[in-house]
């Protein structure tokens, strides 16, 4: 739903994992500026409580430019279902609304800026972006640096664990009461801010914290 509203209303996401260089925040500016339809063809698209979940930066680039309004589309509900449905008919896996909202806010900066990987590492599920289409932690100038084959010499062996699920379901609760139930069932904690679990539960490691020390 594309709308042009008071700038005032929308927030920027403090999740966002993406940084531009000064440069390039100047040309995003000068598009601004000189292109007076430049934000309808790129509005910044929005949750339904206006949190920006692409284009922080057409936001904060709108800011300084003391614009008082500002284009946005608005990802809803309904468009979530819409998916759904097409996901269904595909035969692929259906998201919730919030999944669909983390998976934007990912596929959205895939090709433009930087990214700040302490952010990365610390607010994002590593598997979820990485099907989202990031190399989590391949950075372009450090790729154009190392020799890949020098890097791994020396290094141990070891399995990767192959973390498929075997199946997912989606499982609808009538009231507060049948949540606490099946969480009490299942022995797992689940707030409003869950999106999913593993059963048995699984404990997902964060990889920004590991390193590998040779003992030898």
């Amino acid at each position: 739903m594309k709308q042009q509203v008071k700038i005032s209303k929308v927030k920027g996401n403090p999740k966002n994992p993406r940084i531009i260089k000064n440069d390039k925040f100047k040309t995003l500016k000068n598009s601004i500026r000189t292109m007076p339809g430049y934000m309808k063809l790129r509005p910044v698209i929005v949750d339904v409580d206006m949190m920006v979940l692409g284009g922080n930066m057409r936001l904060k680039a709108s800011i300084d430019l003391g614009k008082k309004e500002i284009w946005t589309d608005m990802f809803t509900q309904a468009d979530c279902d819409d998916m759904n449905k097409i996901a269904i008919e595909e035969e692929r896996e259906t998201k919730t609304y919030l999944e669909y909202c983390d998976a934007i806010i990912i596929k959205d900066n895939v090709s433009s800026g930087e990214w700040d990987w302490a952010i990365l590492g610390n607010e994002w599920n590593t598997i979820k972006i990485t099907e989202w289409g990031l190399d989590v932690w391949e950075n372009q100038d450090d790729r154009n640096e190392l020799n890949a084959e020098a890097e791994w010499t020396g290094m141990p062996e070891f399995n990767n664990e192959d973390l498929t699920p075997k199946r997912q379901l989606i499982i609808s609760f009538r009231n507060e009461d049948d949540i606490k139930v099946f969480a009490n069932l299942i022995k797992q904690n689940i707030t409003d801010k869950t999106k999913s679990l593993w059963y048995p539960e699984a404990i997902q490691e964060k990889q920004f914290d590991k390193l590998y020390t040779d003992e030898s």
